[in-house]
C-alpha cells in the first residue's frame, strides 16, 4: 500500500492539526478492531488505512460549537 500525498489530505481537512487528530483517532479505532471502509490489504497499518480513507473521503470530522 503506497503512502497517501500530504497535499491530497491537507485539501481533506484544511490544516495540519485537523489531519492529525482525526488519523490519530480513526486509526485508533481500527487498532481495536473497527471495520475498514477501504480496500486494504489484511496486513496493513492502521495509520496507512485511516489516512487512505480521509483520502477516498470516508472520514471526516465534524466542527463542534464552542460552550
Amino acid at each position: 500500500m503506497e503512502n497517501p500525498a500530504i497535499d491530497e489530505l491537507l485539501k481533506k481537512t484544511g490544516s495540519v492539526y485537523k489531519l492529525v487528530v482525526l488519523a490519530f483517532r480513526r486509526a485508533t479505532e481500527l487498532a481495536n478492531g473497527a471495520t475498514k471502509l477501504v480496500d486494504a490489504p489484511l496486513d496493513a497499518k492502521p495509520s496507512l488505512v485511516a489516512l487512505k480513507e480521509i483520502i477516498e473521503g470516508r472520514v471526516s470530522y465534524k466542527k463542534t460549537e464552542e460552550k
